[in-house]
């Protein structure tokens, strides 16, 4: 069972981020492992198992990252992240194509939420003809959010704003991409179990989102009319 996180974690991924080589982390692999790589993963387990009761005909997978960088990109970084993440997603979705429910640890803090890294066209492009066809369910859960203040809607807009079917859904409707996003500092939350309930609760509540967006990458492409 997790049992939080702790300031060793929060001196193990600033070690990492100043002393980013082999030698270093060779030293120190055993803090990784004892302080940030199993609590993560039991964190997952956790999470992940309780969602899935209650939601068992999710098709989801979970996944913690390795703290290993590609060698192929690392692009004049070290070899080794300073933060790590879980995420909750479609097994068969080629990454960032679907949203997907995550955790992530940083030095400076935390977040967890529901979204992509990075949403197709396409897909924004159903999202914002489906909100022109039926505005009213978006508009429904756009209250749902307006009226919480642990989720805050985030991403990048276009420069150039697309008019909307309504005021309600201009901030959705000017996105590229998005997420569902609650961010902060490390705190109290962070060193206890009560993060795993957390975690648990807001993808409850995240999950009318994820599955109206589900049903609308299945809509028609709306350029040619065809699935």
């Amino acid at each position: 069972m997790f049992q939080g996180f702790s300031e060793a974690t929060v001196d193990f991924m600033w070690g990492i981020r100043f002393n980013n080589e082999k030698s270093w982390f060779e030293q120190h692999k055993q803090e990784y492992l004892d302080t940030f790589q199993r609590p993560m993963k039991a964190l997952c387990d956790e999470v992940y198992g309780r969602f899935m009761d209650r939601h068992p005909d999710l098709d989801l997978v979970a996944k913690v990252s390795r703290i290993y960088r590609d060698a192929r990109r690392l692009f004049g970084r070290g070899p080794y992240k300073d933060h790590l993440w879980l995420s909750f997603r479609r097994p068969h979705e080629t990454p960032g194509s679907a949203p997907v429910f995550w955790f992530e640890l940083e030095p400076e803090g935390y977040s967890y939420g529901m979204g992509f890294w990075e949403a197709p066209a396409l897909t924004m492009a159903k999202l914002r003809a489906r909100m022109d066809r039926d505005p009213g369910p978006m508009e429904k859960l756009a209250r749902r959010l307006n009226r919480q203040e642990v989720f805050a809607l985030t991403g990048a807009d276009y420069k150039r704003p697309k008019p909307a079917p309504s005021q309600l859904l201009e901030p959705w409707y000017s996105k590229k991409s998005f997420a569902l996003s609650h961010e902060c500092a490390h705190d109290g939350l962070l060193w206890s179990h009560d993060l795993a309930d957390a975690l648990v609760e807001g993808y409850e509540f995240l999950l009318p989102y994820y599955e109206y967006i589900l049903s609308v990458s299945a809509d028609p492409d709306p350029r040619t009319g065809t699935a």
